[in-house]
């Protein structure tokens, strides 16, 4: 108790000292400055790169608060279960398992409270997907942390301000800058009087790696909304000869798994905080997609899908495609094995130039081991063919606006639509299908730049973003079997 009282009167004021002091956390200027803020203004925002410390001075800051506001109450919350509890939650433990006021807090899988006083004095987990999560908290000293604010949706941030009604209560948002609307957009332009804004830029920052962020660059440009947004931590441009937007990318990776898809990779937790065992019977979709490398620094790329989570398996140079032809049956056979599935697996291939072979191996292996492959359904595809469609020029425009439609913000009458698609959160694949363009012909239809078109504008192959538009591309599968 002694400690306490000592930490309640030293470092009331001065949390950069708590946390350099007492968490042994080294902070970089940006965070001192971050966390003085927070110690003497209400509100706080920050819109930052990637990798540049985020998620630790969070957890920093929650200890903090908790250690030096008696009777204090911290709510912390993020879009998804996952980035809550096994990034945000974990943090915490990781920094008071190694401080010396460890004894003086309790962590538990949603809660952190004064050893003694868990009802009253502590800090507790909330994702943010209903309004009602963030309401019915009230206290003298209360602070809410928001983390991966751009992807909160409007009315759960109503709620939380709605909260923030005590003398000593604070607000802290935390983020990418990924959308240009909502409230965390707003806290930085329209309502940027109301708090301490502060911009961190990745390559500014002694956490990152600079080599990454040069390539990054090169491959889609200094100017680029990927660049903008996950380097500079600046809010992307509207940019109306773009087919995909990058904040409706990011929002998908940032997409909370449904119960079924969540339980069947071990990562559906229960009120209490406690990971689930794996249960496997809500699996009804599994698919995978291969772009096959052409030559010189093309990658070939596999992907898969699980329901709606979709990942990548491989990316690679230089292989043969007897070698890739093997890695899809080995992907084919693993998601059998681990998913126990017993319906059709869809498995679209790039058909062109070298993408032939895959297929014809393919297609040799399923006839000669039916017994192993007979569920597998092989699909050529053909990137740029002209197509017979109302909106679309040919079939890698076909592909980009399924895609779209995954993953759109709002329905075709204007309401809210949540992702129907988790796309894997990866720097080329953000990058590849935030930059494509798309022109209209002279008959009105849209159509996407080439391959070719992109690496002409010096920009780096999409051999990610052409898997992920083959693992997306819909299949019609023939009555036979069901699933696992």
């Amino acid at each position: 108790m002694e400690d306490l009282m000592n930490a309640l009167e030293v470092y009331y004021d001065d949390p950069a000292a708590f946390l350099e002091d007492l968490l042994g956390m080294k902070c970089d200027s940006w965070q001192e400055e971050v966390a003085a803020d927070i110690a003497a203004y209400p509100k706080v925002t920050v819109k930052s790169g990637q990798g540049v410390g985020k998620t630790a001075l969070e957890a920093g800051l929650i200890i903090w608060f908790i250690v030096c506001r008696p009777y204090s109450k911290v709510i912390a919350t993020a879009p998804t279960v996952q980035q809550l509890y096994n990034v945000l939650w974990a943090e915490i433990a990781k920094w008071l398992n190694s401080s010396l006021i460890k004894n003086l807090l309790t962590w538990t899988k949603t809660k952190v409270y004064m050893t003694g006083d868990s009802e009253r004095w502590f800090a507790i987990a909330k994702t943010a997907t209903k309004p009602e999560n963030m309401q019915g908290f009230h206290e003298d000293h209360m602070l809410i942390v928001v983390d991966e604010a751009s992807g909160v949706a409007d009315p759960i941030m109503e709620a939380i301000l709605g909260t923030l009604t005590g003398w000593d209560n604070k607000l802290l948002l935390m983020s990418n800058p990924t959308r240009t609307s909502g409230t965390f957009y707003d806290s930085h332009t329209a309502d940027r009087a109301l708090y301490r804004c502060h911009t961190v830029n990745s390559e500014n920052s002694r956490r990152t790696n600079k080599d990454n962020i040069a390539a990054l660059k090169r491959k889609y440009g200094e100017n680029s909304n990927v660049v903008k947004v996950r380097v500079y931590g600046e809010f992307p441009e509207q940019e109306d000869d773009v087919f995909l937007s990058i904040s409706a990318l990011d929002q998908s990776t940032k997409t909370e798994m449904s119960e079924p898809t969540a339980r069947a990779f071990g990562e559906y937790r229960n009120g209490a905080g406690d990971i689930q065992p794996i249960d496997v019977s809500g699996v009804e979709l599994i698919e995978v997609g291969c772009d096959v490398a052409r030559f010189g620094d093309d990658k070939t790329c596999i992907g898969y899908r699980v329901n709606e989570v979709i990942r990548f398996y491989k990316k690679y140079k230089g292989k043969d495609t007897t070698w890739t032809a093997s890695m899809i049956a080995q992907l084919y056979k693993e998601l059998k094995q681990r998913f126990r599935f017993q319906g059709q697996i869809g498995v679209k291939v790039d058909d062109g130039g070298v993408g032939g072979g895959v297929v014809d191996q393919l297609r040799n292996w399923k006839r000669s081991d039916p017994e192993v492959f007979g569920n597998m359904v092989i699909l050529p595809v053909n990137f740029g063919l002209p197509i017979k469609h109302r909106y679309y020029a040919d079939s890698t425009t076909y592909m980009m606006g399924v895609v779209r439609d995954l993953i759109a913000p709002y329905d075709d009458f204007g309401r809210p639509h949540v992702p129907e698609v988790i796309l894997p959160d990866d720097n080329d694949l953000i990058g590849q299908l935030s930059c494509r363009k798309v022109e209209f012909c002279s008959n009105g239809k849209q159509k996407v730049e080439s391959k070719q078109d992109m690496k002409d504008r010096g920009l780096s192959s999409p051999d990610e973003g052409d898997c992920i538009l083959l693992v997306c591309l819909p299949m019609k599968y023939k009555k036979r079997g069901g699933k696992g």
